[in-house]
């Protein structure tokens, strides 16, 4: 056995049920924050615009505190989603609870915003409770001692050597089915012809971009009335990610012409938008 495969055991034999606790003091740190940097920058309840920009680390640091708190949310729906349908595996376990050491740990050390710029919880004006509330939660510290380890971490990379990471979750046929296309277009199209482009610097060749045009890449979320699929932002990921997956350079190209294609629809002059 692995050294990786006996330390890569759950966190929990429901990690849900784990997630879900750690997610209750999670959005209790974040209340506490609230109240902490509210009372600084809007002590009458109305944001006092020169508290504000004194403030202005702590405000964005709350803001940074808030984007951890609600990716972790959708980490645990995605990994709920995947266990009511029976397909929460050794993977998507492993995604989820490393997700979530790594997260917590952060919100309970310091959230990098940038290179040079750490928010810690005394930044946030955090008590000394409110902070060992959140560090003492039982789920919270199982979590970040055992979540995110460098053994789970090797194990995760093994699994997704293949090219297999884990489920979706979309829960829709229509997404589902757009998903496999791509993921066989991709294995039979790009994948036997990715690295010999790149060994010669090829620019993408012109039959292959033919081909996803008349597979409807170019114009995934675009209004079916501009010539369009109409399909939404959500298609446009998983078509994207799944030519990512076989070649970057290919995976690009439908995010170009769909921001272009936005910015003609919403900005763009009648004879514009007619072509």
């Amino acid at each position: 056995m692995a050294l990786s495969e006996r330390h890569a055991a759950p966190v929990a034999r429901e990690p849900e049920s784990v997630t879900v606790e750690a997610l209750v003091a999670a959005d209790a740190l974040l209340l506490a924050a609230r109240e902490a940097v509210a009372a600084r920058v809007a002590p009458g309840g109305k944001v006092d615009p020169a508290l504000l920009d004194a403030g202005q680390f702590a405000a964005h640091g709350l803001a940074w505190l808030e984007v951890y708190r609600q990716a972790l949310h959708a980490m645990h729906a995605w990994g709920a989603s995947l266990a009511a349908a029976g397909g929460l595996g050794e993977l998507e376990r492993l995604m989820l609870e490393a997700a979530f050491g790594e997260y917590l740990a952060r919100m309970a050390g310091g959230l990098p915003m940038s290179q040079v710029e750490v928010v810690r919880p005394a930044d946030l004006h955090l008590d000394d409770r409110a902070l060992q509330a959140f560090t003492g939660n039982p789920a919270v510290r199982t979590l970040i001692a055992k979540g995110n380890t460098a053994q789970r971490r090797q194990r995760l990379a093994e699994l997704i050597e293949d090219g297999d990471f884990g489920g979706w979750a979309l829960g829709d046929d229509t997404l589902d089915m757009t998903r496999e296309q791509f993921r066989r277009f991709t294995d039979e199209q790009v994948v036997p012809q990715a690295q010999a482009w790149h060994q010669r610097d090829e620019l993408i060749p012109l039959e292959l971009i033919g081909e996803l045009a008349a597979l409807g890449v170019f114009g995934l979320t675009l209004p079916e009335a501009h010539g369009g699929l109409g399909m939404g932002k959500v298609a446009m990921c998983v078509v994207t990610e799944e030519l990512s997956r076989g070649y970057i350079g290919v995976g690009s190209l439908p995010t170009r012409s769909e921001i272009a294609g936005e910015l003609i629809r919403a900005g763009g002059t009648p004879e514009q938008q007619a072509r």
